[in-house]
C-alpha cells in the first residue's frame, strides 16, 4: 500500500516509509510557560528517537461540557503563544479551527490546521481549510464509519488540499463510552493518505462527569502499542506534566514524564514489524 508523504515543512514528512510521527502538545493553552516547558520537552524527545514532530495546542476548546469550563486563552493571545513555540523550538504547530472565519488567521500561524471529530462533516470548514495552503489534519468524527472518511477526502480534495491527514479517535458505543476498531487504521489508509492514531481522545469518556469528559488513562499505552502494531502512520498524543491538574481533558492526558518510555516500546514494535516484512 502506497502512502502519501505529506510536507508538514520542509523538515517534517508524515506518511510514506519514514518513522512514524509524534503530534503532541497539552489539550488546550493554559499558560505561557507550561506550554513552552512541554514544546521544549517534546522536542527533545522526538530529537532523540528521530520522529517527525508537531507540537499540538488548541487555544479554544469550543465543545466544553459546561459553560463554566475552561476554553482556553482565546484565538489572539493563543496564536501569539504559538508563534513563539513555532520560532523559539524550530517546530511546527497545529490547532484546533472551529469556524470558517477562523481559518485566514489561523492559518497566518499554524502548519497543520486540524478539524476538530465534532466538526469533521462540516462542508464549509473544509472547504476553507483546504483551501488555506497549509496541511490539513482531520479527525474522523467518533460518528463516523472508517470507509466514511472518503467523503471527507473528496471534499478536501475537490477544495484544492493536497495534504491531508487522517486522525482516529475512537468511535461512540453507548452513552459516554467510546471504543477502538482496529480495523479503523487499514481501512482508512487505504485510501493513500496518511493515518494518525489518537491514543489519548480514544481513552475519553464524553461527559462522562456530568459537567466534564472523564476517561482512562492507563489504556493509552496499550491503546499506542496495538495502534503501531496494526499500522499506522503516527501517534497523536496529549501530555501534562501533571494530567490530574489540567484544566481540560485531565483524566485522558498522558503525564509527559511517561512520553519517552512509551514512544520507544511503539518504535521496537515498529522495527519488528519492519524486520518480519523485509
Amino acid at each position: 500500500m502506497t502512502i502519501k508523504r505529506i510536507a508538514v515543512t520542509e523538515d517534517v514528512i508524515l506518511g510514506g516509509e519514514g518513522p512514524p510521527a509524534l503530534i503532541a502538545g497539552p489539550c488546550v493553552i493554559e499558560d505561557e510557560a507550561l506550554v513552552r516547558d512541554i514544546a521544549a520537552s517534546l522536542k527533545e524527545i522526538a530529537g532523540r528517537l528521530s520522529l517527525p514532530f508537531v507540537f499540538k495546542a488548541s487555544f479554544d476548546k469550543a465543545n466544553r461540557s459546561s459553560l463554566r469550563s475552561y476554553r482556553g486563552p482565546g484565538m489572539k493571545e493563543g496564536l501569539r503563544i504559538l508563534e513563539k513555540i513555532k520560532k523559539e523550538y524550530a517546530v511546527p504547530v497545529t490547532t484546533d479551527v472551529h469556524d470558517v472565519a477562523q481559518v485566514k488567521e489561523v492559518s497566518l500561524v499554524a502548519d497543520v490546521l486540524q478539524i476538530p471529530a465534532f466538526l469533521s462533516r462540516q462542508t464549509d470548514l473544509l472547504i476553507a481549510a483546504s483551501q488555506s495552503g497549509r496541511a490539513v489534519n482531520v479527525k474522523k468524527g467518533q460518528f463516523l464509519a472508517p470507509w466514511d472518511v472518503k467523503n471527507i477526502i473528496e471534499k478536501c480534495a475537490a477544495s484544492g488540499c493536497e495534504r491531508l491527514i487522517l486522525t482516529e479517535r475512537g468511535t461512540s458505543f453507548g452513552y459516554n463510552q467510546l471504543i477502538t476498531d482496529f480495523r479503523a487504521l487499514p481501512i482508512m489508509r487505504e485510501f493513500g493518505y496518511p493515518v494518525i492514531f489518537d491514543a489519548t481522545h480514544s481513552v475519553q469518556a464524553p461527559g462522562g462527569k456530568g459537567e466534564s469528559s472523564g476517561g482512562e488513562r492507563r489504556f493509552i499505552p496499550h491503546l499506542v502499542r496495538a495502534a503501531v502494531a496494526v499500522g499506522c502512520d503516527g501517534v497523536f498524543l496529549e501530555v501534562h506534566p501533571d494530567p490530574d491538574k489540567g484544566l481540560s481533558d485531565g483524566a485522558n492526558m498522558l503525564p509527559l514524564d511517561e512520553v519517552e518510555t512509551l514512544l520507544t516500546e511503539a518504535l521496537a514494535i515498529r522495527k519488528a514489524l519492519d524486520h518480519v516484512t523485509t
